[in-house]
Protein backbone atom coordinates (compact mmCIF):
# COMPACT_ATOMS: atom_id res chain seq x y z
CA UNK A 1 0.00 0.00 0.00
CA UNK A 2 1.55 3.25 -1.10
CA UNK A 3 0.52 6.41 0.74
CA UNK A 4 0.34 9.70 -1.07
CA UNK A 5 1.68 12.95 0.32
CA UNK A 6 -1.92 14.11 0.73
CA UNK A 7 -2.75 11.11 2.92
CA UNK A 8 0.34 11.74 5.05
CA UNK A 9 -0.57 15.44 5.26
CA UNK A 10 -4.06 14.46 6.49
CA UNK A 11 -2.62 12.16 9.17
CA UNK A 12 -0.17 14.90 10.20
CA UNK A 13 -3.04 17.36 10.55
CA UNK A 14 -4.94 14.90 12.74
CA UNK A 15 -1.84 14.60 14.93
CA UNK A 16 -1.42 18.40 14.90
CA UNK A 17 2.00 18.14 13.23
CA UNK A 18 3.44 20.64 10.80
CA UNK A 19 5.56 18.85 8.21
CA UNK A 20 7.65 20.30 5.42
CA UNK A 21 7.31 18.96 1.88
CA UNK A 22 10.58 17.08 2.37
CA UNK A 23 9.26 15.47 5.58
CA UNK A 24 5.98 14.57 3.85
CA UNK A 25 7.87 12.73 1.11
CA UNK A 26 10.13 10.99 3.64
CA UNK A 27 7.27 9.87 5.91
CA UNK A 28 5.12 8.80 2.95
CA UNK A 29 7.87 6.34 2.00
CA UNK A 30 8.46 5.15 5.54
CA UNK A 31 4.77 4.73 6.41
CA UNK A 32 4.14 2.96 3.10
CA UNK A 33 6.90 0.48 3.89
CA UNK A 34 5.39 -0.19 7.33
CA UNK A 35 1.92 -0.77 5.87
CA UNK A 36 3.31 -3.05 3.14
CA UNK A 37 5.07 -5.11 5.80
CA UNK A 38 1.86 -5.32 7.84
CA UNK A 39 0.07 -6.60 4.72
CA UNK A 40 2.74 -9.29 4.32
CA UNK A 41 2.30 -10.32 7.96
CA UNK A 42 -1.45 -10.69 7.46
CA UNK A 43 -0.76 -13.31 4.79
CA UNK A 44 1.10 -15.60 7.22
CA UNK A 45 -0.82 -18.77 8.06
CA UNK A 46 -1.47 -18.75 11.81
CA UNK A 47 -4.51 -21.01 12.18
CA UNK A 48 -2.41 -23.78 13.74
CA UNK A 49 -0.72 -21.44 16.23
CA UNK A 50 -2.32 -21.26 19.66
CA UNK A 51 -3.11 -17.74 20.95
CA UNK A 52 -0.28 -16.51 23.13
CA UNK A 53 -1.01 -13.55 25.40
CA UNK A 54 2.60 -13.53 26.65
CA UNK A 55 5.67 -14.68 24.77
CA UNK A 56 7.76 -14.97 27.93
CA UNK A 57 6.86 -16.75 31.17
CA UNK A 58 5.30 -14.51 33.81
CA UNK A 59 7.53 -13.86 36.79
CA UNK A 60 6.89 -11.56 39.72
CA UNK A 61 9.78 -9.10 39.61
CA UNK A 62 8.58 -6.89 42.42
CA UNK A 63 10.81 -6.35 45.40
CA UNK A 64 9.71 -7.39 48.86
CA UNK A 65 7.50 -4.70 50.39
CA UNK A 66 9.40 -3.77 53.52
CA UNK A 67 8.77 -0.73 55.69
CA UNK A 68 11.50 1.90 55.47
CA UNK A 69 11.95 5.42 56.76
CA UNK A 70 10.18 7.96 54.57
CA UNK A 71 11.64 11.10 53.09
CA UNK A 72 11.71 14.02 55.54
CA UNK A 73 9.02 16.59 54.75
CA UNK A 74 11.56 19.39 54.32
CA UNK A 75 13.48 17.40 51.75
CA UNK A 76 10.33 16.24 49.92
CA UNK A 77 9.10 19.81 49.47
CA UNK A 78 12.52 21.43 49.00
CA UNK A 79 12.17 21.94 45.21
CA UNK A 80 8.49 22.84 45.25
CA UNK A 81 7.78 26.16 43.55
CA UNK A 82 5.29 26.99 46.32
CA UNK A 83 4.77 25.35 49.70
CA UNK A 84 3.04 26.19 52.93
CA UNK A 85 3.08 24.48 56.36
CA UNK A 86 4.93 21.46 55.00
CA UNK A 87 2.54 20.93 52.07
CA UNK A 88 2.78 21.54 48.34
CA UNK A 89 0.73 24.59 47.49
CA UNK A 90 -1.08 24.41 44.16
CA UNK A 91 -3.57 26.55 42.34
CA UNK A 92 -7.21 25.73 43.06
CA UNK A 93 -8.81 23.47 40.47
CA UNK A 94 -12.43 23.60 41.55
CA UNK A 95 -14.50 26.69 42.14
CA UNK A 96 -16.01 27.02 45.59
Amino acid sequence: MHLTSEEVRHVAELAKLRLSEQELALYAGQLSAILEYAERLQQVETSCVAPTPYVLPLVNVWAEDLPAPSLPNELATANAPDREDGFFRVRAVFEE
